[in-house]
């Protein structure tokens, strides 16, 4: 019984000297690595990178009320809408949806008043002429509460990479103009750290807004809608072996 206690005493002991030493061990080996890498001799330097592009998904924000269209249902605009859009040549089963429906329905109880529907619509455009056509045909149909919710570009990830790639070459000319300076060559990369300097979000178009609102009184003739270009920026930090 004795001889039991003492095995199971010492199984205990070993068992927690092994995960010590373990710990021990790594953090000494994590101590040298840190070590070799501070007494590398290395060059660091940063490249940058940008690039400007065209939005081609433009997000429009449609408000339809009653009161917008006399003597008309809500169901009866909505369709007129539909007509109109697909006459321009959008795909609404894509490129509309349906954000809000709401109505006074709160103050006709209170106030004894009519009820108004009123629906709010996202509709996605690929360029600023449809855009415009959008804003002329719909404020014929009497809807004019129209205004460009945010700008978008369908390949942003791929242009993302692309200006990332190219921020890393720049770092890597400067390194080896640098290191032929003075009569040395660089080696492997051994840190690299990335730096967004713009991180774009879709673009709120505020001042867009009011643009759009100011020329709906010209309903003769499509407004001229510019949009600013996408801007995407990297800086990018590297660390190269000096030989």
């Amino acid at each position: 019984m004795v001889q039991k206690q003492l095995t199971s005493k010492t199984y205990s002991y070993m068992k927690t000297f092994m995960i010590g030493f373990a710990i021990f061990f790594s953090m000494t080996l994590y101590a040298q690595n840190e070590k070799n890498f501070i007494d590398q001799n290395y060059i660091e330097v940063t490249g940058y990178s940008e690039m400007e592009i065209a939005p081609d998904e433009i997000y429009m924000k449609i408000l339809v009320n009653e009161k917008d269209v006399k003597g008309k249902s809500l169901a009866e605009i909505e369709k007129s809408m539909v007509a109109k859009l697909q006459e321009i040549g959008i795909d609404v089963t894509k490129d509309l949806t349906v954000q809000d429906v709401s109505s006074n329905f709160k103050n006709y109880w209170i106030l004894k008043t009519d009820i108004v529907l009123s629906k709010e619509y996202q509709l996605r455009v690929r360029d600023a002429q449809t855009a415009g056509k959008v804003i002329v045909e719909l404020q014929k149909l009497s809807i004019s509460n129209i205004t460009i919710d945010h700008i978008d570009n369908s390949k942003i990830e791929d242009f993302r990479k692309e200006v990332k790639v190219k921020a890393i070459q720049v770092a890597q000319e400067k390194a080896r103009e640098l290191s032929e300076a003075v009569h040395q060559t660089i080696g492997r990369a051994i840190f690299i750290q990335e730096f967004n300097n713009n991180p774009f979000n879709p673009t709120q178009s505020k001042s867009l807004n009011l643009m759009v609102r100011g020329i709906l009184s010209h309903a003769d003739s499509e407004p001229e809608i510019e949009f600013e270009k996408i801007k995407l920026e990297y800086s990018i930090l590297v660390r190269f072996e000096l030989k």
